[in-house]
């Protein structure tokens, strides 16, 4: 991948247009190379995906345009029966943690402090794949003023945020987290019951590409807390976590243009909050919105290894994949 993607915000370019013309072009042949996605794979797994869920008894109100159906297409490769259950699985995950997945209102006051505070936000810049960075700094969340459902709802309204990107959906999203503050103090946020099923469901539901995960700073005794979160995880998954043990390692994983002043990049965290900010504020209203949906049954997720030749709810699917797939 050229370096393109580091002029992606650069506005004041007299060849922006140019730039933004090779950039889709380029966004285009990875989406067909990683994904097996092409114009008319688009267009026919679309066309499914709506019948099936206006079809479908146990879906409600839940939206179709292509933006919000292709993240599910997406990341599961243009699988249509691999997707059908990714939308299933997230409607029920919005379902059984409603007290952080709906209300993603980012002008919510606790929600806004926590973002201002600089516990999570989103780099303004892409690295030189053109993901974008999100950055975690553990130390900036108020333990004392702020419970779990606080922290989870900020990264809902995240991870929302950015899947509502036809770019993140294609060349996915890195992480990285700056663990230095983090204490034992964090676990009576959530019971263990609810923090396993939030991990291994939350994976399964979020139709995100988490493509690198970088820690700086880990401190050795909440290694079992760690340890924890890594058996509950995919194989793939935790194939991607990358553990550093200084800055000058994670710059070799991660460009410094994408990092906050803080971590050795050029644009203070302040600045880069600010924009992140102003994101957010743009997609508001959208993510308010999925409210509307919900799932009345969940019969018709699959949870036993083979997968019947007809979904519980009668309607039945394609038979095995839309295209033989190697899932990423």
């Amino acid at each position: 991948m050229v370096n393109s993607w580091n002029d992606h915000y650069n506005t004041d370019s007299c060849n922006i247009k140019i730039k933004n013309k090779k950039l889709k072009k380029e966004l285009y042949e990875i989406a067909s190379r990683e994904l097996r996605e092409s114009e008319s794979s688009r267009k026919e797994c679309l066309e499914h995906l709506r019948n099936w869920i206006k079809q479908n008894p146990d879906i409600e109100n839940c939206l179709t345009d292509d933006t919000f159906l292709l993240r599910f297409l997406r990341v599961k490769k243009f699988s249509i029966p691999m997707a059908e259950q990714t939308l299933l699985k997230y409607l029920n995950y919005r379902k059984r943690f409603k007290y952080f997945m709906h209300n993603l209102d980012c002008c919510e006051p606790n929600v806004s402090e926590i973002i201002g505070d600089g516990f999570l936000y989103v780099s303004p810049f892409r690295d030189t794949c053109g993901r974008r960075v999100v950055l975690y700094d553990v130390s900036k969340f108020n333990l004392e003023k702020f419970n779990g459902a606080d922290l989870a709802k900020v990264f809902s309204i995240t991870y929302e945020t950015l899947t509502d990107d036809e770019e993140n959906q294609i060349l996915g999203v890195k992480h990285v987290g700056n663990l230095e503050g983090a204490s034992l103090n964090y676990i009576p946020l959530f019971t263990i019951s609810d923090f396993a099923v939030m991990i291994r469901w939350g994976e399964q539901s979020m139709p995100m590409r988490h493509k690198e995960i970088n820690v700086i700073n880990f401190p050795p005794y909440i290694k079992f807390v760690y340890e924890f979160m890594l058996s509950i995880a995919s194989e793939k998954l935790k194939s991607r976590v990358n553990i550093h043990s200084s800055l000058e390692q994670l710059h070799k994983k991660v460009s410094k243009h994408c990092l906050p002043a803080e971590l050795g990049g050029d644009m203070p965290e302040k600045e880069m909050i600010k924009l992140w900010k102003q994101e957010l504020e743009s997609k508001r209203k959208r993510l308010l919105s999925y409210d509307e949906m919900n799932l009345l049954s969940d019969r018709g997720i699959i949870r036993r290894r083979k997968p019947p030749a007809v979904d519980e709810t009668g309607i039945g699917s394609v038979a095995g994949s839309f295209r033989q797939l190697q899932v990423d």
